[in-house]
């Protein structure tokens, strides 16, 4: 019997989630999460179980509600290295969950390093 999409994507991000927490204890997690319509991104402190900051296509002072693409997954990024600082975190790591690293995940990672988040 062949597995489902989603079976298959839930494997692939359990499995990758799995490997950076072994690779970087101690350090805050970025977390993406890409659906059709959206993109949101969260870090994460998974020692105290709380997000510090987090930053989607959904807010309207970022002036790209509802539109997923490059662009937006840049201005995200962007926002969410700022909110880091303010935060008082500098280095995260990058949790692309089971997306591939390409195009707009890719986006955000590289917005967010641009703006002094080290990933």
């Amino acid at each position: 019997m062949a597995n489902s999409k989603r079976t298959l994507f839930l494997k692939r991000r359990m499995r990758v989630r799995n490997k950076l927490r072994r690779v970087n204890a101690g350090r805050m997690r970025l977390s993406v999460h890409r659906s059709n319509k959206n993109i949101s991104v969260q870090l994460i402190d998974d020692v105290n179980g709380v997000t510090l900051a987090s930053a989607s296509t959904l807010e309207k002072d970022l002036g790209v509600v509802g539109k997923n693409n490059v662009e937006a997954a840049t201005k995200v990024g962007a926002a969410i290295a700022e909110r880091a600082k303010k935060a008082g975190v500098e280095a995260a790591y990058f949790d692309r969950g089971g997306f591939l690293f390409h195009g707009k995940v890719k986006a955000v990672a590289d917005a967010a390093r641009e703006g002094g988040l080290k990933i």
